[in-house]
């Protein structure tokens, strides 16, 4: 049913757990586990210090994605790393189109401290546009929200 599984990380806290969800369903289907990481340049200021904050990012993101891949390494999925610049959101959705993914499975919540009524401003906007079926896990327990 689905060869390209999608796993949108940020590294924050509950990304074990929608990683559990996404190797199990990759392995379960034979797929391909993809792992995105997106920095986003939204949140980058646009100073000296900018490159070295992007840097940060970008190395949190690998690290986060290679934590990630060894997961799946051990659980036999096959998985793919791929990092961006750009719109979350955005990335995620154009990702997924261009390598044909089937299913996407990200968290309600991610890094950013702003809380919505019911999932993630990225999540919410991935759910809302995209064309292929969005899987959400629950990253934060219910009394936390």
């Amino acid at each position: 049913m689905y060869d390209h599984v999608l796993l949108p990380t940020d590294g924050s806290d509950g990304t074990e757990r929608v990683a559990e969800n996404a190797i199990h369903l990759a392995r379960e289907n034979g797929a391909t586990l993809h792992v995105l990481h997106v920095v986003d340049t939204d949140v980058l200021p646009v100073d000296p210090h900018s490159r070295r904050l992007a840097d940060e990012l970008e190395a949190a993101g690998r690290a986060s994605m290679a934590a990630i891949h060894d997961r799946a390494a051990e659980a036999g999925v096959y998985c793919v790393e791929a990092l961006r610049y750009g719109s979350p959101a955005d990335e995620i959705l154009t990702y997924a189109d261009e390598y044909d993914v089937d299913v996407v499975v990200i968290g309600t919540h991610g890094r950013h401290g702003v809380r919505r009524a019911l999932i993630g401003s990225v999540t919410e906007r991935v759910v809302r546009f995209s064309e292929v079926p969005v899987l959400t896990v629950r990253t934060l327990p219910i009394d936390a929200e």
